[in-house]
């Protein structure tokens, strides 16, 4: 049906089929199929900015784990001064490292102790752990308008679809012979078919990209969670007092 709405459209207008397609289209088929030309667009651009996002996260997080292993004390970065801003990892153990110095130092802010107690190293863990939750969220964000793409997509296309075809037999009916060949309906139909294809043209792309890039998210979400615990972990060895 659809190879054979597009023969006669283009043979009877001697024009390009998608252009005829456009001239005949009605109002409401344009007015849907430019916003989907907009949310294509609006997809495109995320995909293409998460992925640099996540591709630099990871770089970066390459980079600041090599240097983390080669250090002897969990805080020896911390003292450097060392800086790796957009790093997730970083963040956290900038996050971790800033709350323990600041219970080793105390209120008054005096020369480090040798150890904390459980509860102040318990406050240290929580902070990480909003620390991480904050991270994911960044990486996240954004994803929600490729999730509404997939969705949304192809029922804007079959709204716009359904409506160019309403149209059309309405057209017919109130025409002076109530009868309609081929040639009559064929553009009338082909012109609400595109908004059909316009709408998977949205949420086909979408629907890769946005299982891509859930999948990278949960492999960074898991790898800032594991490399909390483990500066956690590094933590309580060095200066949580045994009790």
């Amino acid at each position: 049906m659809n190879v054979l709405c597009f023969a006669v459209v283009g043979s009877a207008s001697g024009k390009g089929e998608l252009s005829y397609i456009w001239d005949v289209a009605s109002l409401e088929a344009k007015i849907i199929i430019i916003f989907l030309m907009f949310f294509s667009v609006t997809a495109w651009s995320v995909m293409a900015y998460k992925a640099i996002q996540m591709r630099r996260a990871k770089k970066l997080n390459q980079f600041f784990t090599a240097e983390f292993k080669s250090q002897k004390a969990v805080l020896e970065m911390f003292d450097r001064r060392i800086s790796a801003d957009g790093c997730p990892l970083f963040a956290v153990y900038q996050a971790g490292s800033v709350e323990l110095d600041a219970r080793l130092k105390g209120a008054a802010g005096e020369a480090r102790k040798k150890f904390v107690s459980l509860k102040a190293m318990e406050h240290v863990k929580r902070l990480m752990e909003n620390t991480v939750a904050q991270e994911s969220l960044k990486l996240e964000g954004g994803l929600i308008i490729l999730a509404i793409a997939v969705s949304g997509g192809p029922f804007l296309g079959l709204l716009g679809t359904v409506w160019g075809v309403m149209n059309t037999f309405a057209g017919i009916a109130n025409s002076a012979s109530g009868t309609a060949s081929l040639h009559d309906m064929a553009p009338g139909v082909a012109a609400a078919l595109v908004t059909t294809v316009a709408g998977l043209l949205v949420a086909i792309p979408s629907m890769f990209g946005y299982n891509w890039l859930v999948h990278n998210l949960r492999v960074l979400t898991v790898e800032l969670d594991n490399f909390a615990q483990e500066i956690v972990s590094k933590m309580e060895t060095e200066y949580l007092a045994d009790e």
